[in-house]
């Protein structure tokens, strides 16, 4: 039931009805917007780890396998707000893009990203809730 204040008018949820039937309404704008930031900078950074292991799960799925040294390499890191998918390994390059030694190119790590499926998932639950 609507309470009355202490001019005698009606109050209600942030607005009011004086004697005169006259509505009274009072809006307040609170800006959130660095907690939001923050909080959707945290969401865009869990996903990003989150791509990141599935795209270097993939990679390591797609990876040629004699002896499992360059599969086993394949690592990722978050840079800021990137996320970085490699291997130090020494015949890495060779076997991604292919070389003049014979090796076809097996773009294990882009198809790991260009047949992904996921990533966007990832960011799209990641950030559902922000």
């Amino acid at each position: 039931m609507p309470q009355r204040d202490s001019k005698g008018r009606f109050v209600s949820s942030g607005g009011s009805v004086d004697n005169t039937g006259s509505i009274s309404i009072k809006v307040e704008i609170i800006d959130n917007s660095p907690e939001v930031l923050e909080a959707v900078k945290t969401a865009c950074l869990r996903a990003l780890h989150t791509a990141g292991e599935d795209v270097r799960a993939k990679a390591w799925q797609n990876a040629p396998y004699r002896t499992g040294n360059l599969a086993n390499s394949i690592t990722h890191e978050t840079h800021g707000m990137q996320e970085v998918i490699g291997t130090n390994v020494e015949y890495a390059l060779a076997h991604e893009l292919g070389s003049s030694r014979g090796i076809r190119p097996k773009h294990y790590l882009k198809n790991a990203i260009a047949n992904n499926n996921n990533i966007e998932t990832i960011f799209e639950e990641s950030l559902k809730n922000v």
